[in-house]
C-alpha cells in the first residue's frame, strides 16, 4: 500500500523571512507511516494540493487574526501572517468540501475553530479568569497540565481513558466553540482543548503538541497514528 501523501502548513519566520518547519511535525508523521510534503502560501493552488494530498496538518505558528471570527486585534494578539491566514482558510474550505482527513494542532485547533464561526481569546492570560498556566518551560516532551476526556468523543474511544496529561505552550484558545465542532476535552480552567466535527469522516484538533512528545508518549503516537490512518 502507498504511503498517504500529507500536506503540512509550514511556519514563517518574519524576522528571518523564510518557511520554516519544526522536525517533529514530519517525523512523527513519517513514523506512523506516512508521506508529509511542506505546502506553499499559495491559495491559488490549492485544488492541485487537494489532489496530490489525502489529508491537510494545521501546525502552530503565529495568532490567527481576529478579522476572521469577526473581532478586532487587541495589543495582547501576535501579529497574524496574512498569507498564512489565506492559505489555510482556502485549504480548509477545500477539504472540508471533499471530505479530506484534517488535523489541527495549537494553532491549528484555534484555527479550525474560527474559520466555522467560532471565536478566540486573543490572549487567555489577560481575558480568561482563573486560568491554569498553559505556556510551559521546556523541554516540551513532558505533561504540563492535565485534560478531561470526552465520554463519547473520539479521542475517549481512541485512548480508553478519562484523563490525559498533556504538554501546553500557547496563549490563545477556543472561547466560543464553533457550531460544527463538538468538544473531546477540557483543561481544568475549562478551556477546551480537543475538537472534532461530528458530520466529517476525520476533521479533529488538539491544542497541546504531540509532535514534541510522541516518541516517549504511547498516548501522542496513537492520536497523530489514527490521523494518518485515517488518510489511507
Amino acid at each position: 500500500m502507498k504511503k498517504p501523501v500529507i500536506g503540512v502548513v509550514p511556519l514563517f519566520d518574519t524576522e528571518k523571512d523564510s518557511i520554516w518547519m519544526l522536525p517533529g511535525y514530519v517525523d512523527a508523521l513519517t513514523a506512523c507511516g506516512a508521506l508529509p510534503v511542506i505546502l506553499p502560501f499559495d491559495p491559488d493552488s490549492v485544488g492541485e494540493m487537494a489532489e496530490l494530498c489525502s489529508g491537510f496538518l494545521f501546525t502552530g505558528g503565529q495568532d490567527v487574526d481576529p478579522a476572521l471570527y469577526g473581532e478586532k486585534r487587541l495589543r495582547s494578539c501576535g501579529a497574524p501572517y496574512p498569507p498564512r491566514d489565506r492559505l489555510e482558510t482556502e485549504l480548509f474550505r477545500q477539504a472540508f468540501e471533499l471530505d479530506r482527513p484534517v488535523f489541527g494542532i495549537c494553532r491549528g485547533i484555534q484555527f479550525i475553530n474560527a474559520v466555522l464561526g467560532g471565536t478566540l481569546y486573543q490572549d487567555i492570560p489577560s481575558q480568561k479568569e482563573d486560568a491554569v498556566c498553559h505556556k510551559m518551560v521546556p523541554p516540551y516532551d513532558r505533561g504540563w497540565h492535565e485534560v478531561c476526556l470526552v465520554p463519547g468523543s473520539p479521542l475517549r474511544h481512541l485512548l480508553q481513558k478519562d484523563i490525559l496529561s498533556v504538554n501546553s505552550y500557547h496563549h490563545q484558545g477556543i472561547k466560543a466553540l464553533a457550531p460544527g465542532l463538538k468538544a473531546m476535552a477540557a483543561a481544568p480552567d475549562g478551556l477546551i482543548e480537543a475538537v472534532y466535527c461530528p458530520e466529517k469522516r476525520f476533521v479533529q484538533a488538539v491544542q497541546w503538541h504531540p509532535e514534541f512528545s510522541w516518541r516517549g508518549d504511547e498516548d501522542q503516537f496513537k492520536i497523530l497514528l489514527s490521523f494518518v490512518e485515517a488518510c489511507k
